[in-house]
């Protein structure tokens, strides 16, 4: 088995330093990044089905050059083998049309380099973008199958097939089963949750763990970036010139005002110190 997984830095709101330029695009390379929290259930689904059935890894990731820090992150989730970043100037400001052909390129290229693709996993949506777009609008530009909200997964690589439950939203949840053929896009929900039956498995995976502890020390040598030359793109098809998305105004989020009030206590004021232990004795005995 051989599985992408597409994994993104989004904005670290925690910090409140998210920066827009004047045309209300994010400045990436000037904002604090993390690894995008609904990844994390695709990179779980990965690493599961490796356990299971062997294979090799990969994460993707198209961004700045600081994005290499998330990958590496996304190798100490997975065990990946090795890591991908699509980086370039021409590639900036994109939307998740022009993101979806840039990383369907990028696949295409990894397939008549390394491999032929079984799997490819994606979160279901950005905490920056919110759309749940990118996922299946590679899968479109790949001409693959997808499943989606995928809350389990059975891999028969001999059949070339996958088995999953998906959860279905409507008036009330619903999970159905559903088969695909491979090479497909396995979109994770956030309800997914890897299982390891057997002693088997679970011995797999401890010696992945241990494998890959050593190898993402040193991440950066498992590291391929490639620009939009690399991947035969033409810029007027990627980042902002080949996204149709307009960003009409981008409005800051203000902070909530405090609502409640505060007494400030001195650490050299033992008079104050001991009405705050006579205020919380009270909690502390459960009252």
């Amino acid at each position: 088995m051989r599985s992408v997984v597409l994994t993104k830095g989004v904005p670290d709101f925690s910090e409140g330093a998210v920066s827009f330029n004047e045309e209300g695009h994010l400045e990436r390379g000037k904002t604090p990044t993390v690894m995008n929290p609904n990844d994390k259930f695709a990179l779980e689904a990965a690493l599961q089905t490796r356990v299971r059935h062997g294979g090799h890894v990969s994460v993707m990731s198209m961004g700045p050059p600081g994005y290499k820090e998330v990958l590496g992150e996304a190798m100490e989730s997975v065990y990946a083998d090795d890591l991908y970043l699509l980086s370039d100037r021409e590639c900036a400001a994109a939307d998740t049309w022009a993101t979806a052909i840039t990383i369907s390129a990028a696949l295409e290229k990894y397939q008549e380099e390394v491999g032929e693709i079984d799997l490819l996993f994606a979160g279901f949506k950005t905490a920056d973008g919110e759309t749940g777009h990118t996922g299946p609008q590679t899968a479109w530009a790949m001409d693959w199958p997808m499943v989606t909200h995928a809350l389990a997964l059975d891999i028969e690589p001999d059949d070339g097939s996958v088995r999953a439950k998906r959860l279905v939203e409507g008036d009330v949840d619903e999970i159905e089963t559903v088969e695909a053929p491979t090479p497909c896009l396995i979109v994770a929900d956030p309800e997914f949750e890897p299982t390891y039956r057997t002693a088997t498995h679970r011995l797999e995976h401890k010696r992945l763990r241990a494998e890959t502890e050593a190898r993402a020390e040193g991440y950066e040598d498992h590291l391929t970036t490639w620009d939009h030359q690399d991947m035969n793109l033409d810029p007027d098809y990627i980042g902002l010139d080949g996204s149709p998305t307009i960003v009409s105004s981008v409005d800051p989020i203000p902070k909530a005002p405090s609502e409640r009030e505060a007494t400030m206590i001195e650490a050299d004021d033992p008079e104050g110190l001991s009405r705050v232990v006579d205020e919380l004795t009270p909690y502390a005995g459960g009252d």
